[in-house]
């Protein structure tokens, strides 16, 4: 069996860590409607569709289906120079592969993170799909591998396996991916996967291996990030500052650096009272009582009312986040540079539009960070 440390080790060119911020925003996989209770956009709810104008004469069907909406997004995001898309794993909602091979392939520059369960596929198979995605779209692929499901959901993938034997799935998968993309002739011997005399041959050859993202906050995930990770994925509700110290050091002890990266819902208008109106609108629409509406955080600046809004969505950032004018969430996401993120996936939603406010209104104030990170 081949030495398991030689397989994990990154290109000599992926060691360190983005040194300007990097920004993503999130593309949604199961309905982008501004009502919250709707979600119809991109046909997800097909009942619930809005019906069309009485003067609009073309009805055929399919004429502007989902891919089309998911598109638009990708090229917001490619327009205002965001940088990168995520799509996060979502059983409930659209496979996020397909939809990130679909926007490698409308785009010209944009970087798709693509989120999937290590049970998509046997190691060996990922590598390859993803070798030719490399290679048709001059190596923009990342992935999202989600480790840890709840059980129940788990077990309705066809998962029963529990416990710390997920994460020692996961380390084998990434070998043995790691290992066939790197290596003719690659065996291995594990207790989840087996390969005789695999590997590559040309044209798959030579590339990048996909930009690996993790995430969790166990002994068990920190120390997969810290073999295998270019990019470790906190939430505003963790504790991020003894996070990033922790994986520091394990990534350290492996040879490896690891970047830390923020799952970041945010809601930006030009000042604040204009975004706090637009909360509030969002918040009541979604049933909350506007009486109701729950403050931020006085230490952290964290608006906890993202779960209501967002329906809390695995393809979201979590129930905490920004809300403010353009100024004010900048300052927040300086607030996180300084606690050693570089990394940002920003989920903002209806995600068309919104993602054309972050990169023409909101990144642009973060530009002079870039000396502030180096």
């Amino acid at each position: 069996m081949a030495d398991p440390r030689h397989l994990t080790e990154p290109d000599p060119a992926r060691l360190t860590p983005p040194d300007r911020p990097d920004f993503l925003v999130t593309v949604p996989t199961r309905g982008d409607g501004r009502d919250p209770l709707r979600r119809d956009r991109g046909d997800w709810q097909l009942a619930a569709r809005r019906p069309l104008p009485p003067f609009v004469t073309d009805l055929r069907p399919g004429a502007f289906g989902p891919f089309d909406h998911l598109a638009q997004i990708g090229r917001a995001a490619e327009i205002a120079t965001v940088g990168g898309a995520l799509v996060p794993y979502d059983p409930a909602g659209e496979e996020a592969l397909v939809v990130a091979a679909q926007l490698l392939r409308d785009s010209r520059h944009l970087r798709v993170v693509a989120g999937f369960h290590p049970l998509v596929a046997t190691p060996v198979y990922a590598a390859k799909f993803s070798a030719s995605l490399q290679r048709f779209t001059g190596d923009r692929l990342g992935w999202q591998v989600e480790v840890d499901l709840e059980p129940a959901l788990a077990r309705a993938q066809g998962d029963f396996l529990e416990g710390p034997d997920r994460y020692v799935r996961a380390d084998e998968f990434l070998t043995v991916a790691k290992g066939v993309w790197h290596e003719e002739g690659y065996t291995y011997e594990g207790r989840f996967y087996q390969v005789l005399a695999g590997g590559f041959q040309a044209p798959n050859t030579g590339l990048p291996f996909p930009r690996v993202y993790l995430r969790g906050t166990s002994p068990e995930a920190f120390a997969l990030s810290a073999r295998h990770a270019d990019v470790h994925l906190f939430t505003p509700e963790d504790d991020i500052d003894a996070g990033v110290a922790h994986l520091s050091a394990l990534a350290a002890g492996e040879g490896r650096r690891v970047a830390h990266g923020l799952r970041l819902p945010v809601l930006a208008r030009d000042d604040d009272d204009e975004a706090w109106d637009e909360a509030r609108r969002l918040w009541t629409l979604a049933g909350g009582d506007a009486a109701g509406l729950p403050d931020p955080d006085p230490r952290t600046g964290l608006w906890p009312g993202f779960g209501r809004i967002t329906a809390a969505s695995p393809g979201s950032g979590g129930t905490l986040g920004l809300v403010g004018s353009y100024e004010t969430v900048a300052a927040g996401v300086r607030g996180h540079l300084e606690r050693g993120v570089t990394t940002f996936v920003l989920d903002a939603r209806p995600a068309i539009e919104e993602t054309y406010r972050l990169g023409e209104r909101l990144l642009p104030l973060l530009a002079k960070e870039d000396e502030h990170v180096r």
